[in-house]
């Protein structure tokens, strides 16, 4: 199977950059476009004038900012490794439902993302986006730990 379209979601930490690596050789291999995504969660309190109206504050401005820094940096080491890729700054309220609507929207034959590793407590309370993906996407999923 050829991978034509893959996903790399990215969270602005070195884990999530350290796909980047894995994500080229594919890439290569198999002449793959690439889309670099984070997502913005929204949260209905501290958003609900975005949400509702489009109107922004300080706070989405400035996860805004933040999160286009860290897909920027992403774009940029791809760029190091002679891979052009298309970047994407998504919002949800939800990661793993935003990055599964954008893996349909974007046709995506595979994603490729890295993993924390949290276990025990932080997991519990931090959540994991890469098993949440693993249990919902009908696509191959490549977890770099």
């Amino acid at each position: 199977m050829a991978y034509q379209n893959i996903l790399v979601p990215v969270d602005g930490s070195e884990t999530s950059l350290s796909v980047v690596k894995h994500a080229v050789e594919f890439a290569k291999a198999f002449k793959s476009k690439i889309t670099v995504v984070q997502v913005m969660t929204l949260d209905p309190y501290v958003a609900s004038e975005y949400l509702a109206n489009g109107q922004s504050n300080m706070l989405i401005e400035r996860a805004r900012e933040f999160i286009q820094a860290n897909i920027n940096e992403a774009k940029a080491q791809f760029a190091a490794e002679g891979v052009q890729v298309e970047t994407r700054l998504l919002e949800g309220e939800n990661i793993a439902h935003t990055l599964n609507q954008a893996v349909q929207d974007l046709k995506t034959d595979l994603v490729i993302l890295s993993s924390h590793g949290r276990t025990g407590l932080k997991k519990i309370i931090m959540g994991s986006v890469a098993q949440n993906l693993l249990t919902e996407l009908q696509i191959p999923v490549l977890v770099i730990k």
